[in-house]
This record gives structure tokens, C-alpha cells and sequence, in this order.
């Protein structure tokens, strides 16, 4: 029996044979080609190809309504044709007078180690990313095969560094678990294993020998241990584990129906995030109170054109129905950054709220959508990335003349309607307390307002300071000024999830938290536990 320690990086339990990924090698040394107008050619199909491979994998995804995936393969497709790694392909074409495969080779390299060097853990998980397509370019010139897995039956993945696209491809129904000697906590592939449910294990470095492939093996995602070979004491608390992990899920599935109220009587009310009408089995599963965040531009991503008035309203409508009275926010269309849709010209890093406004056409379509759904449940309308009262004034302006042209045409919708915004920039912070005046409710996105406040890219993924006192001096600031005004404010980023973050969430008076399905009866649990007058604002404090 042999024992590792890595990183856990994706919680669960696996047993199973090990396998190591069968990657062909990619023939990319340096030749001197007689024509270098002849290898920009060949780049150029390569890349093509490349493109619709990510392409075909991401709409494989959203057939499978795995719309998260399906959004970063849309993300990797962008990457191939990025200005600056595509430029530097070039110059090295022109300046070395090569074959494109070394010059995409180069390029990989030297992006990747760029990336790896920044003090940004978010930033360095993204040499994955290059590394990835990199990859597949250098696939489509050289013509070669897929990775492969050598089992029929599912295995516990190994590899230096699994890439998110072999992830997605080979699917749970082939990986029990994945070892990997190197990656993090914060990289696409961890997040990935996260989402659909697969324990994951990096960091191991030259203690995975390929020597292990075949061996019988478990792996505890959480901790990060590895046994190979596994003597029957090992096994028994493997197994042992495993009965724990679902003596705690049954559980917490006796707070299904229980209220979200502390032992001193304060309530917090305890909302998902959705992607699609799909996702609210899952709200209802794990006794989610409604809908906090449904995000319709992934409605948007998964159809091959702009979904129509009547395609839009077939989805609000069962989202709203099947909440059965619970509140549903659906959010309006939030696109550009990494979700990338090509029926819009992502000019800008993100499309705001004003850039819809100026061409106002789509939103409008959306929202006859929305208010024509308000008729079937507890339907609420919210506008993202709002940065001034004139933008939610012109929003209501919108909304008033949508609900006016559906009176004349005899449509039923639920006039009282409420209208919301996210409050995810700084400049909303600064001016909460007029915001406050107009909106029926806040809903704080601190994603973006982390990332906004702490001058981080948006692409490099997910930032990781949320516990930071500034970020959550502002989460309070716009709290105040929503209570001020008498309406509810609540919080739909990863930060509302964190249960280490709920006494404070609690100290600040948040109404409502809106998480992914899975998180609400762990934080259920934590609330019902938590004294709120022991909790403090010490967060706050630098």
C-alpha cells in the first residue's frame, strides 16, 4: 500500500483503477520550411479547425445542458484568435522562419509561462487555458489523435495536467476521479470536477508514477489523499467515508422544508442561481426558496440565433411555474467577457446595461418576455451592471412603455412587477442611496464587484479575495442604503455561498442570499446554528 498527499481540489470519494491519459505526442520541432506564406496558410485552417472543434464541443455541452462548460469552450474558441498570442505566433513565423506547429509551440510556451509567474492565483490557473489551445491548434496541423483513455470501463483519470476540454469530452460517465501531479484549487478543470461532481486530486508532482497505472486506488477529493493498493484497514475507511458523506447528505435533506431563521430569531432567506428552466428541479430537490439569480444569457448562448419573444417567454414561464409561487429574478441579458455570444459585437469588455439601452431592440423583445411570464408566478425583472440613476430610470422608462403596448394588444402580465438591479460596480456603491430611490430591490454581484474594486480582468477568472475588509465594506454600504429605503438587498456571488462569511452577512442585516442548489441545506444547517448577536462586523475592520 502506498499513500500520497496532494491537494484536494474537488470533494468526494472514488474507488476504481488508474488510468493514465494516452496522449500522442505532438510533433513540433523545429523545421525551416522553403515557403513561410505557405505555414501562415497552414495556421490559418488549423485555427479554423480549432474553432469549430470548441465549438462543436461547447453546443455537445449545451445539449447536455451543461451550460457552464459549454460557456468555457465558447471562451477557449475566443482564445485561438486573441490578438496578442495570435500576433506572437506570427513573429515567430516571420522572425525564425519556421513551421507553424514550433511557432504555436513557442507562443503556448511563453504565454503559459507568463501566466504561471503572476502572483494571481486565478491568473496563473489560466496557463491551463493557453496550454489547452495551444494544443489543439498544434492538433490540427499536425493531424493527430485524440487523448485517450486504454479502459471500457470508467477509470480514475491520471495526468500531469488534465485539460478542461478532455475533462468535458470524457465526461463523468468515464472518470470515477482524476490525479494530477500538477494544476490548482482555481483553475478551469478544478472548477469543472466541482460542477459536475467528480473528486480531483493535483500538486502530486513525481509522486504519481506512471508505475501506479492499473493499480486498484482511492481518493478522498477533499483532503487530498491517495492510496494505491489500498489493505483492507484503508479500504474499510474509504468505505467508511463514503457512508459518512451520505449519512450528512440525508442529513441535511431533513432541512429540506425547515425555515432559515437563527436560534435568536433573525431571517435570512436562502435563493439558488439558475442557468435554465432545467436547473429548477434541482432548486426544489434541495428546498431552495425560489429563484435569486436566473441568468437568461445563457438561454442566449445555447440557441443558434437571438432567441425570439415567444422561445424567451417558453423558458421564463416554466422557470417561474415550476417555483410554484416562490419568487423568481430573472436577470436580464449579461453578456460579453467570458460569455461570449457571436450574435453581438463584443466590442467592449463587457456589454453594460447602457450599451442596450442605445440599441434597445433585444431588451425590449426580452422583457414583452418577462412581463408576459409575470403572469404564470412570482416573477421579478433585474438589470445588471448598473452604474447610474439615469440608467434605471431609462430602464423603467422601458418597462412602462413594454407593459403599455401589452395592454393595447390584450395580454395578461403581472403589473406589479417588481424591478431590480445589481449593484455590482463602485460606481453603484458610491450612489447606493440614490439607486435605492428607484429600485424595488438590490441584489449585490460580488463577482464582478470584487473584481471591479480590485482592478482585476474579468477573463482571468475568478478572484479570490472576497474576504478582503474593502470588498465587504461595500457589500455593507449598499446594504445600508437599501435598508435606509426600506427595501430588501441581497447577495448573489460566490461570496453569499461561503459559510465562513454568514456571520457577517447576518451582523450587516442581508435579507437574502442566492447560491447554487448544492450549497443550501450545508448553509441552512450553518444558519439555523448561528447566533447573530455574537456575530460581528470584525471583517470590516483593517
Amino acid at each position: 500500500m502506498i499513500v500520497l498527499q496532494g491537494k484536494g481540489i474537488s470533494d468526494g470519494i472514488a474507488r476504481g483503477p488508474v488510468c493514465f491519459l494516452r496522449r500522442l505526442p505532438d510533433c513540433t520541432a523545429k523545421i525551416l520550411p522553403d515557403d513561410v506564406e505557405a505555414e501562415k496558410a497552414r495556421l490559418t485552417a488549423a485555427k479554423t479547425r480549432a474553432v469549430r472543434w470548441y465549438e462543436a464541443l461547447a453546443e455537445e455541452c449545451r445539449r447536455n445542458m451543461d451550460c457552464e462548460a459549454a460557456a468555457l469552450m465558447e471562451t477557449h474558441a475566443m482564445m485561438v484568435e486573441d490578438e496578442d498570442y495570435a500576433a506572437y505566433i506570427l513573429d515567430v513565423l516571420a522572425d525564425e522562419r519556421c513551421n507553424a506547429e514550433y511557432a504555436v509551440r513557442a507562443a503556448g510556451e511563453r504565454f503559459a509561462a507568463v501566466l504561471s509567474a503572476s502572483g494571481d492565483a486565478c491568473i496563473r490557473a489560466r496557463a491551463a487555458d493557453i496550454r489547452d489551445v495551444s494544443r489543439r491548434i498544434i492538433r490540427g496541423l499536425t493531424g493527430g489523435g485524440e487523448a485517450g483513455i486504454g479502459a471500457d470501463a470508467p477509470v480514475i483519470l491520471a495526468a500531469d495536467d488534465l485539460l478542461p476540454s478532455e475533462l468535458i469530452r470524457f465526461g463523468k460517465d468515464k472518470i470515477l476521479g482524476v490525479l494530477c501531479r500538477e494544476g490548482t484549487g482555481s483553475g478551469h478543470m478544478a472548477v469543472l470536477a466541482r460542477t459536475m461532481g467528480i473528486p480531483a486530486v493535483c500538486g502530486l508532482g513525481d509522486s504519481l508514477s506512471v508505475e501506479y497505472d492499473e493499480s486498484f486506488a482511492c481518493i478522498d477529493g477533499g483532503t487530498g489523499q491517495v492510496v494505491i493498493g489500498p489493505d483492507q484497514a484503508a479500504l474499510y475507511v474509504f468505505q467508511r467515508k463514503t457512508q459518512e458523506s451520505r449519512d450528512r447528505k440525508e442529513r441535511l435533506l431533513v432541512l429540506r422544508d425547515e425555515e432559515d431563521v437563527t436560534p435568536d430569531g433573525q431571517r435570512i432567506t436562502l435563493r439558488c442561481n439558475i442557468n435554465s428552466p432545467d436547473d429548477t428541479a434541482a432548486v426544489l430537490a434541495n428546498g431552495g426558496r425560489g429563484i435569486g439569480l436566473y441568468r437568461s444569457e445563457f438561454l442566449f448562448l445555447a440557441a443558434h440565433d437571438r432567441p425570439s419573444e415567444e422561445e424567451q417567454f417558453v423558458a421564463y414561464k416554466a422557470a417561474v411555474g415550476a417555483m410554484n409561487g416562490r419568487r423568481t429574478v430573472i436577470r436580464t441579458l449579461d453578456i460579453g467577457g467570458d460569455k461570449r455570444v457571436d450574435r453581438f459585437d463584443p466590442q467592449t469588455e463587457r456589454m453594460s446595461v447602457r450599451d442596450h439601452l442605445r440599441r434597445p431592440e433585444t431588451l425590449q423583445t426580452q422583457l414583452r418576455a418577462l412581463y408576459r411570464a409575470s403572469a404564470y408566478g412570482n416573477a421579478a425583472i433585474m438589470f445588471p451592471l448598473i452604474t447610474s440613476v439615469q440608467e434605471v430610470m431609462a430602464c423603467k422608462r422601458l418597462c412602462q412603455n413594454v407593459m403599455a403596448d401589452l395592454d393595447r394588444e390584450g395580454v395578461p402580465f403581472n403589473r406589479a412587477t417588481e424591478i431590480g438591479i445589481m449593484i455590482e460596480t463602485p460606481a453603484a456603491v458610491l450612489i447606493a442611496d440614490e439607486l435605492a430611490k428607484e429600485a424595488d430591490f438590490f441584489s449585490v454581484g460580488t463577482n464582478d464587484l470584487t473584481r471591479y474594486i480590485l482592478a482585476h480582468d474579468r477573463r482571468t477568472g475568478k478572484a479570490l479575495e472576497s474576504h478582503r475588509s474593502d470588498v465587504l465594506r461595500a457589500v455593507k454600504l449598499a446594504a445600508d442604503a437599501a435598508h435606509k429605503a426600506g427595501i430588501r438587498v441581497s447577495i448573489c456571488g460566490d461570496m453569499a455561498a461561503d459559510s465562513e462569511l454568514l456571520g457577517t452577512f447576518l451582523a450587516m442585516g442581508i435579507d437574502e442570499l442566492s447560491v447554487p442548489p448544492a450549497s443550501v441545506l450545508p448553509l441552512r444547517a450553518r444558519v439555523r446554528s448561528t447566533v447573530v448577536k455574537n456575530c460581528t462586523l470584525e471583517k470590516l475592520e483593517y
